[in-house]
């Protein structure tokens, strides 16, 4: 285990094309992730439909620190800390339910869900003691984008259409495949930890220079064509929207083949319900349009991985530990491609999935060579001479350039800074 040392310039451990492995080892550096980067910027929470109804709630989190999302009785969206005021006690064990009251398991305070104190148990200890202040802790800030919830634990800052900026594109882009513009998460979560820093996870999630390696074998096996699209000719793209949101853009591939529903590797014959739902909603040239693009494959900073057909969650517990919450993406009002998204989401990242086998081992094995001394910098110079701006001014390169990791780090030194 690495010891704590004293917080170092971390412009000192971050150039343009190389990162000091130090980041991702020290545990004083995360301590300060966690205020500075997890407790200041917007973070991914949790999505509307998991508290469909009044009173229900699930259990969630900012990095380490427990969140209750609940949908009170007037309907209102709000974010708790799962932390009794008055020793401590974590409030809530179970994961989801409903419920209009939380009472503490210690002592049996009983708080609601909105956060405030109700009553004592015994109530004769606190004679002439006010309720008021005594309440739950809440998350500063929520903001909802097209039923995606985001939490700040800061009380200023920047908005969040200000923190998503171009990436609130892949939200859109997503909901778009859903016949009524919505989806649902609905399908449970699947929990993987994985003994490794979030970082390796948040640079992975859109790097398109491994998968024909590390996912070889999975691709061969199911005689897949995804393999080209990591290739030396494919036209797609990598993307850095700024404020640490990167982007594996397919769609150029997809235009280029310009076939409804190939990037899910299926067709429009295959899913009839699906795409006539599609044309009713959108008009037939708009829902084509959508049914080519597809999905987007999205890494919104610093814990939303949108994965064309899953939502993966990072959770990061220690300097050496995370935990990937993912679950199937849910189109509301399409049945007959939901069960379809299940399925593949379950024989790619589910028990017996091999990609997430594949990423994970490479994410431990990042973590055990970056506690080796020699080399202890990481080159992150891929595609540089190639890089550009693209019509809307983000920059972009070949499908295979480090384009996102670059985006990444510069936008975490600034927030170190700040």
């Amino acid at each position: 285990m690495t010891e704590t040392t004293a917080l170092p310039r971390l412009d000192s451990l971050i150039e343009p094309a190389r990162v000091h492995s130090r980041l991702y080892t020290d545990r004083a550096i995360f301590e300060e992730e966690m205020r500075r980067i997890w407790h200041r910027t917007w973070v991914y929470i949790g999505h509307e439909s998991e508290v469909p109804n009044a009173n229900d709630y699930v259990t969630k989190s900012i990095g380490p620190t427990p969140v209750l999302m609940v949908r009170d009785r007037q309907g209102e969206i709000r974010l708790l800390l799962n932390k009794c005021p008055h020793r401590g006690n974590q409030l809530c064990a179970y994961k989801q339910g409903n419920r209009a009251t939380f009472t503490c398991p210690y002592h049996s305070w009983t708080f609601a869900n909105t956060g405030e104190l109700m009553g004592y148990a015994l109530p004769d200890g606190y004679e002439g003691v006010s309720k008021t202040g005594v309440g739950l802790g809440k998350v500063a800030r929520i903001g909802i984008y097209r039923g995606f919830v985001f939490g700040s634990m800061a009380a200023e800052g920047p908005t969040l259409m200000e923190h998503l900026g171009g990436a609130k594109a892949a939200l859109d882009q997503l909901c778009d495949n859903s016949p009524t513009g919505e989806i649902e998460l609905t399908a449970g979560f699947l929990q993987h930890r994985t003994k490794a820093n979030w970082k390796f996870m948040l640079e992975n999630e859109t790097d398109g220079y491994h998968p024909g390696f590390v996912h070889a074998s999975i691709f061969q096996v199911t005689k897949s064509g995804i393999a080209n699209l990591y290739g030396k000719e494919s036209t797609a793209l990598t993307r850095d929207y700024g404020n640490g949101h990167t982007e594996f853009d397919l769609r150029p591939e997809w235009r280029r083949l310009d076939t409804p529903l190939k990037w899910f590797g299926t067709s429009e014959e295959r899913l009839p319900d699906y795409t006539a739902a599609m044309k009713a909603a959108y008009g037939d040239e708009r829902a084509r349009q959508i049914m080519i693009d597809g999905s987007p494959h999205t890494m919104i900073f610093p814990n939303l991985f949108i994965a064309e057909i899953q939502l993966f969650v990072l959770q990061p517990m220690a300097v050496d530990e995370t935990i990937q919450h993912v679950t199937a993406v849910q189109f509301k009002g399409a049945p007959d491609i939901n069960r379809r998204l299940r399925q593949q989401t379950m024989g790619s990242v589910g028990p017996a999935g091999l990609l997430l086998a594949d990423d994970t081992e490479m994410y431990e094995r990042n973590h055990r060579g970056a506690l080796i001394h020699d080399p202890e910098w990481l080159v992150l110079s891929r595609g540089l001479h190639r890089e550009r701006r693209d019509e809307n001014g983000f920059r972009v390169a070949h499908s295979t350039d480090e384009v996102p990791q670059r985006g990444i780090w510069r936008h975490y030194l600034s927030l170190m800074q700040e």
